[in-house]
């Protein structure tokens, strides 16, 4: 039986302008939408999308995955026994779902999904 998915990607900057332009020009991208959550398609029928945001100085430069999950505390208390750490606890999004942020205990971070 196959894990839990990846869904959906998150690429952060300090400029989204030129961060738009760079992988929009390098991989041909197209990118959409409104100021600070542009949505890329990178894979065309079916595949991932994702997309560009300008967040909070302290976060910098990133680049993100997110698996989709059943329950976001479950798999928050899950890593946390596993030596991870929440970063961003879930947050809602109307009409869309919520998303949390964890840490593996090397430091890598993932993002977690649970559709509306």
């Amino acid at each position: 039986m196959p894990g839990n998915s990846i869904v959906h990607f998150e690429i952060g900057c300090r400029d989204g302008g030129k961060a738009r332009e760079f992988f929009s020009r390098l991989f041909d991208w197209e990118i959409a939408g409104p100021e600070g959550g542009f949505t890329i398609d990178a894979g065309g029928p079916g595949g991932l999308t994702g997309h560009i945001a300008e967040l909070a100085e302290e976060w910098g430069s990133y680049q993100l995955f997110y698996v989709q999950v059943e329950d976001l505390e479950a798999s928050l208390a899950k890593a946390a026994e596993l030596g991870g750490k929440t970063l961003v606890p879930p947050v809602e999004l109307p009409g869309r779902g919520s998303f949390a942020w964890l840490a593996s205990p090397e430091g890598n971070v993932v993002g977690l999904w649970k559709p509306a």
